[in-house]
Parts: C-alpha cells; structure tokens; sequence
C-alpha cells in the first residue's frame, strides 16, 4: 500500500503568534515518536531554518531556487543535526524576492506543488510541514495550494481572531479555485498564560467559534521555548523535560 503523506501548511497572517515554532516543534515531535518529517521553509526570515540547524546564509540554495529557477527540491533539503528523520528545506533572504519575480510567471500558484511532489515520488515522508510567512502573498498561497490541510496558530492575547476572517477567506478562495482538497485541519492555542483571566476568555472564545478543531492542548508562554532557536535547536532537544516540550509532545 503506498504512503499517504499528510502535507500540512502552518499559516497565519499575523506576526508573532508562535507559527514557526509550533511548526519546528510539533515536527521534531513527530520525527522523535518515529515518523520521517520534512519541513519546508518559506519565510524569507529562515527562522525555521535556524532552529532546525540547517545553514541558510545568503548563497546557500534554497527555496527560493527551487521556485524561481526550477532547482530539484532534492538539491536543497537537508537533514537536522539533532534529529533522525526530520528534514528540512531553508529559505533564505534571497526568498524575500520571490514574490515579485514570479509575479508574471504562469502557473506561480503551483510551483510549490509541483516541487514537492517530484520529491515525494523519489523520498516519501510521513508528514511534511510548510511554514508559511506571516502574509498573504504569494509565498502563503503556493503553501496552501501544496497542501492537503491547513493548522491554525492562535495566540491567546488581546484581538487574536482579528484578521483571520481575512485568512479563512483566502483559504477558502484557495479551496474553490486551486485546491479543492484543502481545509483548516486544527487549530493550536499558543502563547497560554494560565495566570491571566484574559487568556482563558480568550480560549473560550475561540472554541465557540471553531469547536471541536480547537485542539485540546495549548501552549503555554515558556522561556525555555523562546530561547531554543538562539541555539539552533528545538526545544524539545534544547529542554526535553520544560513545560513547552511537553506540550508540543502531548498526545490529547
């Protein structure tokens, strides 16, 4: 029987909601219970890339040739350092470009697409992971149309569902026109301060709205989370016992 693999784009248009990290964590989660993961880069910030331990100064490939000079998503995918079967895909600052140079580029919505699925046919992974920029441009759509489910960051701060009707009206534009497959999967609480009445209105609110694909589990605000990436590692192999850790290992 062959591999079904779960492509999944981790998205949000706002800043600062925890996107890249729930994306490098929830993957290094998978990757040490014993699934091959791959996570795809498309934030010209690279921070994904740096927690991953994957290089992505300026002359290293990466994303960014993969879209705009037909570069094999072979060419640039590179293992973790710290984890077995967790692979990645860097971007680098060159990516910031991509969107106007591909603005006149027929089919730009699908080169994403078209990338990951030549990989796929030659390397099969369990899950792959797209961390997409903190905009609706370009880069988000080829991440939406790539995908077969959409996973949701949602801080548990002060106007967190502003903005997302904007962001489900682009899915949902992507649904219609490029990729009737995809749909919001789950949604993650991230950023949860238990000591604050405000972030607990803030989860109910949002289980209101969306219900049952509100995961159970939250993140919680953890230093220890925010301080991994400055050392080029996950936390959950820069602090395996912190609360952040075992929140992005449980299971519920």
């Amino acid at each position: 029987m062959a591999r079904v693999t779960r492509i999944v784009a981790v998205a949000n248009q706002k800043g600062g909601v925890g996107k890249t990290t729930s994306t490098v964590n929830i993957a290094a989660a998978l990757a040490l219970a014993g699934h091959s993961v791959l996570v795809i880069d498309l934030d010209p910030q690279g921070n994904a890339s740096t927690a991953l331990g994957l290089e992505h100064h300026e002359g290293v490939p990466g994303i960014y040739e993969v879209l705009t000079e037909g570069m094999p998503l072979a060419g640039i995918v590179g293992e973790s350092p710290d984890i077995a079967g967790l692979w990645g895909a860097p971007a680098t600052i060159d990516l910031a470009g991509a969107e106007i140079e591909l603005v006149g580029v027929e089919g730009r919505e699908y080169l994403l697409r078209e990338a990951l699925a030549a990989y796929l046919a030659e390397n099969p992974v369990d899950f792959v992971l797209l961390d997409c920029p903190p905009a609706l441009g370009l880069l988000t759509i080829n991440g939406l149309v790539a995908a077969t489910e959409v996973l949701l960051p949602i801080q548990c701060e002060y106007y967190a569902l502003e903005g997302l009707s904007q962001l489900l009206r682009t899915i949902d534009m992507v649904t219609a026109h490029l990729n009737p497959s995809l749909g919001v999967s789950a949604i993650l609480l991230t950023m949860y301060d238990g000591r604050t009445r405000l972030a607990s209105q803030v989860a109910d609110e949002v289980r209101r709205h969306f219900g049952a694909r509100v995961l159970n589990t939250v993140i919680p605000r953890n230093v220890r989370v925010s301080e991994a990436p400055s050392f080029s590692q996950t936390v959950l192999t820069y602090d395996p016992s912190s609360a952040g850790s075992l929140a992005y290992t449980d299971r519920k």
